[in-house]
């Protein structure tokens, strides 16, 4: 148990890729995952709650309805597959952990659910008290409606959601490869990463979005993206290979990286959002006021793009386009338009009442 040992990490998320838990044939890797299941089993006597997030109900679904390109040739294909192979998953994760004296329980989410503030607390209610009870939550995106507008895409940023939830302190990534690398792997000189204290300019450029079996949808980009989000809400993130019979007991090359300092719940919510309804471009005095941990004022505000209202996230840009902070909106958007760069006494003319303190108020503004 080198990763995430249950007397440091209480709670821990595991996300399993398709590659590892279904063959090129279609067929579940029953005895692998039986000893992820052994693997599941020795932490949760020392101690440790763990959550599964896992992928393969396209995979296995396509293959019993006998889909081309794996169940992803069309949007249609795709949630037929999901639907299909949604029930053996539950049914195999139901039987490997079974055998370990474990409950497995199911819960499938949409984007929707992690992204609006109610329905996210709503599930981690949930996932707390099937933790809490000593169940093995099986969790995996609902593919059988979602669509391209309502959907992760893949299943290492919803990991990572699911993480944030949870009040977890770890994530392990289990993957066809053991980590990040400075270059794609499969060229000559690629060197291994194995500690990312921050993710900067330099670690993205070394993402590569392939999936190597090409049965994922992943790849290191969205890996990359998972580790921002579980550190933003003081995870840890390792990205580890799958590739052998006890993945979660062995001892094996992988890449961590580390959280940053814990943020409050509702700020970390608000940094690991994948979907914003507008943005807004500020000068370069509000950025600095920003990072000194000011309020966004009106007056710093040079334009606002997006349908939103009150109380919607908002993305928010310097001068340069680069997305500083993530905040919610305290006015709609025609009265944000309304008020850009002016001051205290001007917003009130232009809107016809008296102005709030802010467009984006520091208690609901996180720096990115």
């Amino acid at each position: 148990m080198s990763l995430f040992p249950p007397a440091s990490c209480p709670r821990l998320i595991v996300k399993i890729g398709s590659a590892l838990l279904v063959d090129t044939d279609g067929t579940v890797r029953r005895e692998w995952l039986a000893g992820v299941a052994a693997d599941i089993a020795a932490r949760a006597k020392a101690g440790q709650q763990v959550a599964v997030v896992s992928s393969g109900a396209i995979a296995l679904g396509a293959r019993r309805l006998g889909l081309a390109k794996g169940g992803r040739a069309s949007l249609e294909d795709a949630q037929a597959a999901a639907a299909t192979g949604q029930i053996a998953l539950s049914q195999v994760w139901a039987e490997v952990l079974g055998a370990e004296g474990l409950t497995a329980a199911q819960m499938l989410v949409t984007l929707d659910d992690l992204e609006h503030r109610r329905r996210y607390l709503n599930a981690a209610a949930t996932l707390d008290r099937l933790l809490s009870l000593g169940v093995v939550p099986v969790i995996n995106e609902n593919d059988s409606v979602a669509t391209a507008e309502i959907r992760f895409g893949d299943n290492d940023r919803l990991a990572a959601r699911v993480a944030q939830a949870a009040g977890a302190c770890g994530v392990v990534l289990l993957s066809d490869i053991d980590g990040l690398y400075d270059r794609n792997p499969a060229l000559e000189g690629a060197r291994h990463i194995a500690r990312v204290d921050r993710i900067d300019a330099a670690i993205e450029a070394m993402a590569d979005t392939g999936s190597a079996s090409g049965m994922g949808s992943g790849g290191m980009v969205s890996k990359i993206a998972a580790a921002r989000i579980a550190g933003a809400a003081g995870a840890n993130l390792a990205i580890a290979s799958g590739r052998t019979p006890r993945p979660l007991s062995t001892d094996a090359r992988h890449t961590l990286f580390v959280a940053d300092k814990g943020a409050s719940a509702r700020k970390a919510w608000l940094a690991g959002g994948l979907t914003a309804k507008g943005r807004l471009w500020i000068d370069a005095g509000a950025v600095k006021a920003l990072g000194g941990g000011a309020s966004l004022l009106a007056a710093g505000v040079t334009g606002a793009s997006g349908n939103f209202q009150r109380g919607d996230i908002l993305d928010i840009a310097d001068p340069e386009g680069r997305v500083v902070a993530r905040g919610l909106s305290e006015y709609p958007a025609a009265d944000v338009e309304a008020i850009l760069g002016l001051g205290r006494e001007a917003q009130e003319a232009a809107l016809g009442y008296a102005p709030r303190s802010a467009v984006v108020h520091r208690d609901h503004l996180v720096l990115l």
